[in-house]
């Protein structure tokens, strides 16, 4: 098998990363652009010792989900920023769903019911974006699994205020990064890579004003932050005089959406690596003096502290691992609440919580991602006995 060629496969399950499956001659292929139980030409474009990667560059038998692109560019040899396109949006919440569920069966041991919820808008959601300046100095995002830049005019995905064929008349500097990031407001933020820019995005949340640096993280679907902090609040249960920990917390929208509930005689406690974030945490929570900020490494910090009684984790998609989770539950909280941007990460840390006699109590998945592979999921673990 060489790259370039090209085979009639038969689609079978979806794997972790939002490829299809497919077998030839033994050898597994994970292929883009396919659905289950389709059969589909596949043209190969990677190859590793133990599998191959390939693109459906023509359907023989298409799936009852397959539905035609909203993108053009969302095709073989075009942008990499959408994988799910070609397939209903019910359908491709139910894949993310059987890719949670193996994630779970495979590392941690368990078989779990779950549902990924709708998350609108399915289009237009995207309130930040980077792309990079093609030798046209045109705006461009790159190919999958490449460093091609595929020029574009449009994202079906892009919030309306992201205007692209506006930034394509600037005559960007090529090469560049450029991130645009949109604010409840609707006003967006552009930011050019060796420009400085000191505008703020402002956004608010359950009645929290907060002002950012673009660079700061902050949730792409304009609902998911509202979305996850409601999901974070109704399983923490917090009380009042809690001692909450924000763990990887970033500009502090948990912190923020459970101030009124530990209220005055409460505490919070933030641990953020970033220094934007820290700073733009530390001007949004100036007014709060039972809200302290650590600007360091989790895995670092955390171990400073002896007790709490609830802690909220935002890890990375690497996921918190052993050393976290042990400094963790070395605070004897009673609720442990984590948000995951990858369910094999989750999955692996459950199994970890599980060994250290914290159940996984309420799991929820939502599409905040919506044309992608992504899932993002916030689940519940409490202390047994």
């Amino acid at each position: 098998m060489n790259v370039g060629d090209e085979f009639v496969v038969d689609i079978s399950s979806i794997a972790h990363g939002g490829h299809f499956v497919a077998r030839h001659e033994g050898r597994v292929i994970f292929v883009r652009h396919a659905i289950s139980g389709e059969k589909v030409k596949v043209r190969i474009t990677e190859i590793s010792k133990n599998f191959a990667r390939g693109d459906a560059i023509e359907v023989i038998n298409p799936s009852q989900h397959r539905i035609p692109p909203a993108c053009r560019f969302a095709r073989p040899d075009g942008c990499g920023g959408c994988d799910f396109q070609h397939i209903a949006p019910q359908a491709q919440r139910s894949f993310k769903a059987a890719i949670i569920k193996e994630q779970f069966k495979r590392l941690a041991k368990m078989d779990i019911d779950i549902e990924v919820e709708e998350v609108a808008p399915i289009l237009g959601w995207r309130s930040r974006m980077e792309f990079t300046v093609s030798e046209n100095r045109k705006i461009s995002m790159f190919q999958a699994r490449s460093n091609k830049l595929i020029e574009i005019d449009e994202c079906k995905i892009a919030h309306e205020s992201i205007k692209i064929s506006e930034l394509n008349n600037q005559k960007l500097p090529v090469g560049k990064k450029v991130d645009v990031a949109v604010g409840s407001d609707g006003k967006s933020v552009i930011s050019i890579e060796g420009v400085e820019n000191f505008t703020l995005v402002n956004q608010s949340v359950n009645g929290f004003e907060f002002s950012l640096t673009p660079e700061s993280f902050w949730q792409s679907h304009m609902a998911a932050p509202r979305t996850l902090s409601d999901a974070v609040l109704k399983f923490a249960e917090l009380r009042s005089g809690d001692h909450l920990y924000d763990l990887y917390s970033g500009v502090g929208l948990f912190a923020s959406a459970a101030l009124g509930i530990v209220g005055e005689t409460g505490r919070i406690t933030m641990i953020e690596e970033s220094p934007n974030a820290v700073t733009d945490a530390k001007r949004n929570f100036a007014n709060y003096p039972n809200v302290e900020i650590v600007e360091g490494k989790v895995e670092r910090e955390l171990k400073r502290f002896v007790k709490g009684d609830v802690v909220v984790i935002d890890p990375p998609r690497s996921g918190a691992g052993e050393r976290v989770i042990r400094q963790i539950l070395a605070l004897s909280p009673r609720t442990l609440i984590y948000v995951a941007c990858d369910p094999a990460a989750l999955a692996r840390d459950t199994e970890i919580l599980e060994r250290f006699d914290y159940s996984l109590d309420g799991l929820r998945a939502f599409d905040l991602f919506p044309m992608t592979q992504h899932i993002e999921s916030v689940a519940r673990f409490i202390r047994r006995g």
